[in-house]
Order: structure tokens, then sequence, then C-alpha cells
């Protein structure tokens, strides 16, 4: 087993060099029934918010059993497939809560020249094994959908433990261990908050996106073998991923710029 590390304030996330591929893009996308086709020569955004969890696994910081509460997005410019990124971070804080800790990790995404492409601000919480069954993780953000139903309902999905078992990587067991999973007081795996953003931003990808600043709010988990769907408010201010008639992922849209025609797909 690592050696891993308590999460503290300022505890830094060792820089790296990392390449999306197209292949690793299309294999990714392709298990959860996403045509990747759509994204030409540039990244899903959705991918880095698994990869800043897993640039922290990597510097010592477990990601074992932590559910994501709140992920701030934001794409500076978008993100070049099958070239170096370079990656840096570190913990902002780290406070206690009923339920464990809550933890905010900030990362940012650059090209080699410096250029910020990508930034994520993540807050998580690392749930205390003695206290399954306790509530309370903080504090939370005011609703951003009030009624899924005034949605407009823009696609469909149906879960399956295969697909999310092909999407995840080693990490995180809540995700694709069923023991695992019961072990932190779910009834099945739950998907990661990443996974259930890529239906989102493919819904919202439609022509492309230069940048766009997104606050996203994992309200509720969404099993591995649920149907889901995805809605856009009208004036796209909103989106969410939603199981039935409930929210699970709602996005506040604060920004988001469109390739002026004719750019390259």
């Amino acid at each position: 087993m690592p050696n891993w590390q308590m999460p503290k304030a300022g505890l830094l996330i060792t820089p790296k060099t990392l390449v999306v591929t197209r292949g690793y893009q299309t294999e990714k996308l392709t298990a959860l029934g996403i045509d990747s086709s759509g994204y030409g020569n540039w990244c899903d955004p959705a991918f880095f918010i698994g990869l800043s969890i897993q640039a922290g696994t990597e510097s010592g910081i477990s990601a074992e059993g932590n559910i994501n509460m709140v992920t701030e997005l934001v794409q500076h410019r978008r993100v070049p497939l099958d070239e170096p990124l370079a990656l840096t971070g570190q913990i902002q804080w780290v406070r206690p809560v009923p339920r464990g800790l809550r933890i905010r990790t900030e990362v940012e995404i650059s090209l080699p020249d410096g250029t910020p492409v990508l930034s994520v601000a993540r807050e998580s919480l690392k749930p205390n094994p003695d206290r399954v069954g306790a509530r309370g993780a903080g504090e939370q953000a005011a609703l951003v959908i009030a009624d899924p139903q005034a949605l407009q309902r823009v696609a469909s999905y149906a879960l399956t433990p295969e697909a999310t078992q092909a999407y995840s990587s080693e990490g995180n067991a809540i995700h694709y261990n069923v023991e695992a999973a019961q072990a932190a007081g779910f009834q099945a795996p739950i998907i990661g908050g990443g996974q259930g953003v890529h239906f989102i931003t493919q819904a919202l990808w439609q022509g492309g996106i230069d940048q766009m600043d997104l606050a996203i709010y994992f309200r509720r988990p969404v099993f591995w073998d649920e149907p889901v769907w995805v809605g856009i408010k009208p004036d796209e201010s909103a989106a969410g991923l939603i199981k039935g008639e409930k929210v699970a992922t709602e996005i506040r849209i604060n920004g988001l710029v469109r390739p002026r025609t004719g750019s390259q797909p």
C-alpha cells in the first residue's frame, strides 16, 4: 500500500506532464455510449475532473472513498488532444465536517509554454469510516435547477456496470467494486462525478466551445445501473443530469463562448 499523506492546506500536487490522446478519449467516451467524433481535435474538458484526482493520488493523496461535492471547471481555451500539457496544483484548505473532512483542491492545466488552458477547483468529502450514516458535509449551495421538467431534454442513457467499470480508473473502488461501495454506505457502486459530467458536456459541446465557466454541484449519487437523462435550460444558463424526476448533478453555466463560424472544429 502507498504511504498516503494526510490532506492538509498547502500540500502540493507533484507537477506532471500528461497527454490526452485521441485513442484514450474515444475509448472512454465510447464505453459510456458517447460519440467522440464531435470533439474533433479537442479534449472533452470533463476528463480533467478525474485526471486532477489521479494526479493527487500519484502525489500520495488518497481518493479512496472520497465523494465529489462541487467542481468549478473553467476552460480558458480549447484543450488539444495528443499534445503535452502541464499540471500543477495544491490543496487549498481542509475543514472538519460531521461526516469527515471537506477538502478543496485547485489544479491548473497549461500548455508547455505556460499558456493556461483549464482550471479545476474541486471540493470533496473524505468520509470518516467511523461515521458511516452521519449527516452533514458542510455548506451547500442553493439549487440551480428548481424544476427538472423545465429543462429541454437532449439525451438519455441507460447506465450499466460494464460501462462504468470500463470508464473508471483505479483509485476509488466505490465506483467499480460492490463491497467497497456497500462498506461506504451505498447500496451499489456509484458513478464518478466526472463520468456523469461527460454526458452534460457532450450535450453542451455541439459546434464546439472555446471558453466556458461551469460550477458543478453533485447533489445525489447515481448508481452504476440507473437510467439518466440530460437537460439544458433554453437560455443555456444551467444544465443537469437527471435520474427520474430528481437532479443528480447540476451545472450553473457562468460563461460559454462558442467558436466563430468557419473556425477549426
